[in-house]
């Protein structure tokens, strides 16, 4: 098997098994969906071993993926490591180092990718509103940028097959509450497609 069918298969397992587990999630089966999210974070990090050092995105999916887990610190430690030495602080990379530095509660670190993300454009931007609500301890601000990441999902297809959530808004909803910020998404951000 070459390099690149395995980090294509790798990369392919985890959104897979992130979709079964926001399934289980929508079924209402937090502790059956736990270790799907564990298991598509460990397939995005291989994925992220075997594909460009500039594929910020395996980083970032690998972060969200343990965050839904229930955890995140182990891969936003590994993400810090990985980006230590980048030399280019592109909108994804700035994402992924505000990710990882909100996984390991560096919110002050997190906050300092804010204005890098936001020239990403309009879904850098939705994210970075909600880590600048998430440092700056803000549930209203939270709850806007979640409601705007969750109408942005139900306006295109959803990359996860089969499933219409806001992955990135469960996230942010999950990193928020671990800081005593409680944030309600909508219902149709959690339902299931036909």
């Amino acid at each position: 098997m070459s390099e690149q069918t395995t980090h294509a298969g790798e990369l392919e397992r985890a959104l897979q098994l992130e979709a079964d587990g926001q399934r289980r999630l929508l079924a209402g089966e937090a502790a059956q969906a736990a270790p799907l999210f564990k298991e598509a974070a460990e397939h995005y990090r291989r994925s992220w071993q075997l594909a460009s050092p500039t594929s910020y995105g395996r980083l970032i999916g690998m972060t969200k993926a343990a965050i839904l887990a229930g955890g995140g610190e182990e891969e936003g430690r590994y993400a810090l490591a990985e980006l230590a030495g980048v030399e280019e602080l592109t909108p994804a990379a700035a994402y992924a180092l505000a990710l990882a530095n909100l996984a390991v509660g560096n919110d002050a670190a997190a906050a300092g990718y804010l204005e890098a993300i936001e020239a990403g454009g309009p879904s850098f931007e939705r994210a970075a509103r909600a880590i600048a609500a998430i440092c700056k301890g803000d549930r209203e601000g939270l709850a806007a940028a979640l409601e705007a990441i969750v109408a942005d999902f139900e306006s295109r297809a959803s990359h996860l097959t089969g499933v219409v959530i806001a992955d990135t808004a469960l996230m942010f909803q999950r990193l928020g509450a671990r800081r005593g910020l409680e944030v309600r998404l909508s219902g149709k951000a959690v339902g299931a497609a036909g």
